[in-house]
C-alpha cells in the first residue's frame, strides 16, 4: 500500500500524542503498539521527526522523548494568546505578593486547560502546569467555568464528564455539583479544599472578555496549611476576585457602575469582592 503525504502527517502526529506525563519516554515497540503500525514504519517516522527536532532519542536507552522543537512551537502559540499574556502579568504580581501559586485556565474538551501558572515560594512546583488538563468537578477553576456556562450547555457538560473520586471530599455526581455551582454564582468565587488532592486548596474567580462573557478562570492555590481557609477565606476570595477583575479590564471588560441594572441571580465581581472583604460567604 502506498502511503500518501497526508497519511504520513497523520501518523507522525499520532506518534506525538503517545507521550504523556505518565509515559514521557517510550520504546519504538510501545509506540508501534499504540498507533497500530509496524515497528519499521514507526522507526522510519521517528528518524525523520528526530532530524527535525520533534523527538529526541536517548543514546544509552534507545528510548524516545518529545524534542525541543515542540517547545519553540508552544512558545509561538502562547505568545499569540492575549488572554495568557495579559493574565500572566497579574498572576506574577499576586504570586509574588502572596507567596502562593496563581493559575489561569480555560474550558477545553470538557476539562480544564492550563494556560499559565506563576509560583510563589510558599507553593513551589517541580513541574509546569502549562498545557496540562484537569478535571472540572473538583477544582476551583473548573467550578467557576461550569457555573458560568449557559444552562443548557452546562447541563450537557455535567452529563458528559466523569466524576472520579480523588478524595472523600470530591463531588460524586451532577446532583452533588449543581448546588455548589449555584453558590459560585452567588458568591462570585469558588473554593476547593482537598477535593482533588489531600493537603491542597484553592480559591478561584471568573475572567471576562470585552463583552462580559466568562472565558477563563484564575485561582490562588497551594498547601492547605498556607491558604488557611478557615481564617483567610474572605481575604483570599477578595484577592482572587480583584486579580480576575484586573485581567478582565486588560481584555477590555468595563464593569457596570454601582446602581446599574444587572441580570438577576448573577453576582458581579465588584459586589462579590465587597462581600468577601466583609467576610460574608
Amino acid at each position: 500500500m502506498v502511503t500518501t503525504p497526508t497519511q504520513s502527517v497523520e501518523r507522525a502526529l499520532s506518534i506525538l500524542t503517545c507521550f504523556t506525563d505518565e509515559h514521557p519516554q517510550l520504546r519504538v515497540s510501545d509506540i508501534a503498539e499504540q498507533v497500530e503500525l509496524p515497528q519499521s514504519t514507526v522507526s522510519r517516522l521517528l528518524r525523520t521527526m528526530e532530524s527535525l527536532g520533534f523527538v529526541e532519542r536517548d543514546a544509552a536507552t534507545g528510548l524516545y522523548r518529545p524534542g525541543l522543537s515542540l517547545v519553540t512551537l508552544a512558545g509561538i502559540v502562547l505568545n499569540q494568546i492575549p488572554l495568557r499574556s495579559e493574565g500572566f502579568v497579574e498572576l506574577s504580581a499576586v504570586a509574588a505578593e502572596t507567596g502562593l501559586a496563581c493559575n489561569l485556565a480555560i474550558l477545553r474538551d470538557d476539562a480544564l486547560f492550563y494556560l499559565a501558572t506563576a509560583e510563589g515560594p510558599r507553593a513551589p512546583k517541580l513541574f509546569t502546569m502549562m498545557g496540562k488538563r484537569g478535571p472540572l468537578h473538583c477544582t476551583g477553576m473548573g467550578k467557576v467555568l461550569l457555573a458560568h456556562l449557559p444552562e443548557q450547555e452546562r447541563e450537557a457538560v455535567l452529563g458528559r464528564i466523569g466524576y472520579p473520586q480523588y478524595t472523600p471530599h470530591t463531588a460524586g455526581s451532577a446532583d452533588d455539583l449543581r448546588p455548589v455551582l449555584d453558590e459560585v454564582i452567588r458568591r462570585g468565587y469558588a473554593m476547593e479544599r482537598e477535593e482533588l488532592a489531600f493537603g491542597r486548596a484553592c480559591v478561584a474567580s471568573p475572567v471576562r472578555d470585552a463583552r462580559g462573557r466568562v472565558i477563563a478562570a484564575v485561582s490562588i492555590s497551594g498547601p492547605l496549611r498556607e491558604l488557611d481557609l478557615d481564617r483567610r477565606e474572605p481575604e483570599l476570595a477578595a484577592r482572587v476576585i480583584e486579580m480576575a477583575d484586573r485581567i478582565s479590564r486588560r481584555l477590555g471588560w468595563v464593569s457596570m457602575p454601582p446602581g446599574a441594572a444587572r441580570p438577576a441571580g448573577r453576582a458581579t465581581q465588584p459586589a462579590a469582592a465587597t462581600r468577601a472583604g466583609r467576610g460574608e460567604a
